[in-house]
């Protein structure tokens, strides 16, 4: 069974209200802490104190600065905090996805590039302790894949280095279009910030919107700093065992006997660009004693209209079928990490109550062997062995037939 969270953002989402519901679902603080201080950065403290949300119990996490007062940071200066730390290379790559995806969105608000953007606030060693936390703490918790419900907008103003600020934040705004994320009905929003540049950027970097299926097992929630009266200021974390179904997509196919077979990785090249999630070619037999080929393609029902009109527009064919199938997908995930042959990528394949497959990723690799003119097989050897040190491992757990 695959361990899933569902951020219930009924209140909205910040990075210390995730801190808080990550802690309230019995991750222990003091060892959160310890697990944190591999960022390698001095000069803050965590601190988790039960509070009361309009007669909820939840946990309130201050992450508490010796220096009040925070330098400006960009991007690459943060990228350099967490490439320095000794964080898991799965924790670094997630924090660093959160920073790049919010770098994006400032970017677009004050028509710049991601490298020359100011962090003001959410450069401030609490948010870098913030996102690491959000990271390190779902995987504390065993959590292998995050849901997020529609996010509030929230209403009034908001303050920041710029001034006052409409809610959402210009920032959290693009960060909710960027990922086309949901945005709930104003019936519930409450006349102040409900989701913050730092918790927009975490859920839109690491959620998939929507609630899964799944056996609950425990609900955890994280306090905001506000208490409102009659309102309960907290996000509300479900963590649980998801309910495994299989995936519907399609199966789109045509029969070709009358064209350059050239043409055909072509086509097949322009498929996978369009969101197939697979395509395949196989020979038969066809009418008047013709070879020909059936092209296959699998994918989400909303790429049927796409890959058919690439099938029509580019083939000879007169006309494609259309099936509908299921798909079981085991989890998984690309890690990108700096190896001895210069910068790698390993997909992590997760099945239920087994451990973590790891295989190094083709096209990575063969670049690497073409740098140092070793055989494409010892490159393998080379990035499974320093994936699996890095992402804690053991070798013992891999397929033996595996490169």
């Amino acid at each position: 069974m695959t361990r899933v969270a569902y951020l219930d953002c009924f209140s909205g989402v910040s990075g210390d209200m995730l801190l808080g519901a990550i802690v309230d679902a019995d991750v222990d603080v003091a060892a959160f802490e310890a697990e944190l201080r591999a960022v390698n950065v001095e000069g803050w403290s965590l601190r988790a104190e039960r509070v009361s949300r309009a007669g909820i119990a939840a946990t309130l996490v201050h992450v508490d600065l010796a220096e009040k007062t925070q330098p400006h940071r960009k991007l690459p200066d943060v990228r350099a905090i967490i490439d320095g730390s000794s964080l898991a290379e799965s924790d670094k790559a997630g924090a660093t996805a959160v920073f790049r995806r919010l770098a994006e969105a400032e970017a677009r608000v004050h028509g710049t590039s991601p490298d020359n953007i100011d962090f003001h606030e959410v450069g401030a060693l609490d948010a870098i302790v913030d996102v690491c936390g959000a990271v390190v703490g779902l995987r504390l918790l065993g959590i292998e894949k995050v849901y997020c419900s529609a996010l509030p907008a929230g209403g009034g103003t908001a303050r920041s280095q710029h001034g006052e600020l409409p809610v959402p934040a210009p920032a959290t705004l693009e960060l909710m279009s960027i990922a086309k994320a949901p945005m709930a009905a104003s019936t519930g929003d409450r006349p102040m910030e409900m989701v913050t540049p730092t918790g927009a950027a975490i859920v839109t970097t690491l959620a998939t919107f929507e609630r899964p299926p799944m056996h609950v097992e425990r609900v955890a929630y994280g306090a905001g700093g506000r208490n409102p009266e009659g309102w309960p200021n907290a996000l509300r974390l479900w963590v649980g065992e998801a309910i495994e179904q299989p995936k519907t997509m399609l199966l789109i196919e045509t029969n070709i006997d009358d064209m350059n077979p050239e043409i055909l990785g072509y086509v097949q090249g322009l498929l996978f660009a369009a969101g197939a999630a697979d395509v395949w070619l196989q020979p038969v037999q066809m009418k008047k004693q013709r070879p020909g080929v059936v092209v296959s393609v699998i994918c989400a029902a909303e790429r049927e209209d796409v890959i058919a009109s690439i099938l029509l527009r580019e083939t000879s064919t007169l006309g494609v079928r259309v099936t509908p199938v299921t798909r079981h997908e085991a989890a998984r995930e690309v890690v990108e990490f700096e190896s001895s042959l210069g910068p790698a990528a390993v997909k992590v394949k997760r099945l239920p109550g087994e451990a973590p497959r790891v295989a190094p990723e083709y096209e990575v690799c063969r670049e690497l062997a073409a740098l140092h003119g070793m055989p494409l097989v010892e490159v393998y050897r080379v990035v499974e062995r320093e994936a699996l040190e890095r992402l804690r491992i053991a070798p013992d757990t891999q397929d033996k037939g595996q490169v």
